[in-house]
């Protein structure tokens, strides 16, 4: 009498809030955001890179907020009704605390699963351009998401300079 084994593949899904950054869909891991707020008044800083938008009290804490779009030399991102405030949660060094940090988009979209075979790595386009900070392409129904690795869109030397900034902000 034989046996039939069956193997029984484990299907695995990870959760991304997707956004828009003008009329790309960008999406960043579930886990990695705090909350989504709206957006407030924010209180710029001297001497930070033009991405920095300023920062923001939040019951308290003071976080600093980064315009996406210029990070990702697209422009500015103008201010309307749906724009909003994506709180992350930032993974600088493996044995350091994380870092809240604001990310300034156009709009959310939603909360979607997406399995893992349907993401494609970062396509390689050679010479000295920065890839590292996509996780891959995201494919879901009849559209493309670009997942980020939030934890690797900035260096650690400009996650330094821009929490001190906000931190001797806070103090002030």
């Amino acid at each position: 009498m034989s046996q039939t084994m069956e193997t029984t593949e484990q299907i695995q899904i990870q959760k991304y809030l997707s956004f828009f950054i003008q009329d790309e869909e960008y999406g960043i891991e579930i886990l990695k955001v705090r909350e989504i707020i709206g957006v407030t008044d924010m209180t710029a800083l001297p001497k930070t890179p033009p991405y920095v938008k300023g920062v923001i009290n939040l019951r308290g804490r003071i976080i600093p907020v980064i315009d996406l779009k210029r990070k990702f030399d697209m422009g500015d991102t103008e201010i309307k009704e749906e724009s909003c405030i994506i709180v992350t949660e930032i993974q600088v060094l493996e044995d350091g605390d994380p870092l809240q940090m604001g990310c300034l988009i156009d709009r959310v979209s939603e909360v979607t699963n997406i399995e893992d075979s349907k993401i494609e790595p970062a396509p390689k386009f050679g010479g000295g351009l920065d890839t590292s900070f996509i996780l891959g392409l995201g494919k879901t129904k009849d559209r493309v998401c670009i997942l980020l690795d939030i934890d690797r869109v900035f260096q650690e030397s400009e996650l330094t300079e821009i929490h001190s900034a906000a931190e001797n902000h806070g103090e002030a």
